[in-house]
């Protein structure tokens, strides 16, 4: 049976699935709400408002939609796939309670302990409890990590290595700082160890393994600076070995899945597990109830098989019995952003790209295409993905093929990949 998609969202992750996507024999046809200059040249773009789910449901009438595939959480977590329940289109994420292991970083820590799954020691804290929050932090161990317990586009995480700026920090954030999202805050153990993603594919009960990654999510080269997005990605972990492979499995990925049957979570999609490794022991830093960007960039194109099976295995709840076969590549994405990113930047900027060079792939992020020119429009703007048979080369590749891309102010990090050569085998 053939499929036509709507795949929603706007990113380098969107543009990675639906070039799977579109790889697929099995694709009839797929569109992409809004899209970028990437997905413009293998789908069709789509201007909708993807959090106005009536209007997304009478364009999927309208057009035929099988299935829609949801790259972003804030759809997941407003409840999409609660919508499209009981219609005869199918939702490739989570329901919205389930969504909540993201949406809620205090849900997701309740979720975690009650499945006695490994994650740091924390304590959450409200405008009507500042006070404790503030004795709390008094006698708290630095650094301190506190964490807005809703969604804050990446920025509501914040680890401080001083008391009274973490205390005043708390009273900011429980005072508005982030908005809705910051009505709660999470107090957390600060872990020390370096951190890796996992990301399976679930129909709720059952679930596959995809490929692992590492994400860099500060601006500065050596991890310094401000946090981002992510300014680049590594697929495979070197140090992702069997032994670290069983613990994350039976400690975390199979209590999950128990979890969201305890407590009767609906979940259809991905589940990306955010973890560190301490002393050789994995740790559930979040969850995210979707794939990562940039992490999507270096997983997707690994997967051998077609994505639209893997899709099907999901809805119609097969998982068990399906697999996904996996390339031996290892890929390397760098991103390229704009100048000023975190902080402001400008959009609107000509950008030249050229065709991508062998062993690589450009994936669009923040661009759009005005006639016949692509300019940039978004902080990240275009993520260099290079394969190769291991890491160092495809770190090389990727970098050169980064390197090709001009625009205005353009910056991108020239050590992703860096700490990861010293778990590689020697010659």
């Amino acid at each position: 049976m053939k499929y036509t998609i709507l795949l929603i969202g706007g990113g380098g992750r969107e543009h990675a699935i639906a070039q799977s996507i579109s790889q697929s024999p099995r694709c009839e046809k797929l569109y992409v709400a809004p899209g970028n200059a990437g997905t413009k040249g293998i789908a069709f773009n789509i201007a909708l408002d993807t959090t106005n789910f009536k209007t997304v449901h009478e364009f999927c009438t309208s057009y035929h939609i099988d299935w829609i595939v949801v790259g972003p959480e804030l759809p997941l977590v407003q409840g999409i796939y609660d919508y499209f329940k009981d219609t005869e289109i199918d939702v490739i994420g989570p329901s919205q309670a389930a969504a909540a292991l993201e949406g809620s970083k205090s849900f997701a820590k309740e979720f975690m302990a009650t499945m006695d799954i490994p994650t740091a020691r924390y304590q959450t804290f409200t405008q009507e409890t500042l006070s404790d929050g503030i004795k709390y932090l008094e006698s708290h161990p630095t650094p301190i990590v506190l964490k807005a317990d809703g969604l804050a586009a990446g920025k509501g995480v914040l680890i401080l290595e001083d008391r009274q700026e973490a205390i005043d920090e708390l009273k900011l954030m429980l005072g508005g700082k982030f908005g809705e999202a910051s009505q709660t805050v999470v107090v957390e153990q600060f872990l020390s160890g370096i951190e890796f993603s996992v990301f399976v594919a679930t129909d709720g009960t059952d679930s596959v393994l995809l490929p692992e990654a590492k994400d860099y999510k500060r601006i500065g080269e050596g991890d310094t600076g401000l946090n981002t997005g992510g300014m680049g990605a590594v697929s495979p972990v070197p140090f992702f070995d069997a032994s670290l492979q069983e613990k994350v499995n039976k400690r975390i990925i199979e209590p999950t899945l128990r979890g969201l049957q305890k407590h009767d979570l609906d979940y259809t999609g991905f589940i990306f597990i955010g973890l560190i490794m301490v002393d050789g022991d994995p740790y559930v830093i979040e969850y995210n109830c979707r794939m990562g960007d940039p992490e999507t960039e270096v997983v997707f194109p690994r997967i051998e098989s077609d994505v639209i099976d893997l899709f099907e295995a999901m809805v119609n709840k097969t998982i068990k019995s399906h697999t996904i076969a996996i390339k031996e590549d290892a890929a390397v994405t760098v991103f390229s952003v704009s100048g000023g990113y975190p902080g402001k930047y400008t959009k609107g900027i000509a950008m030249t790209i050229p065709d991508h060079p062998e062993s690589c792939h450009y994936y669009h992020a923040g661009t759009q295409a005005i006639d016949d020119t692509i300019v940039t429009n978004g902080g990240r703007v275009i993520a260099a993905t290079a394969f190769a048979a291991d890491i160092p080369t495809a770190m090389r590749r990727a970098q050169e093929a980064a390197s090709l891309i001009r625009f205005e102010g353009q910056y991108y990090r020239k050590d992703i990949g860096m700490d990861l050569l010293q778990y590689l085998p020697r010659a």
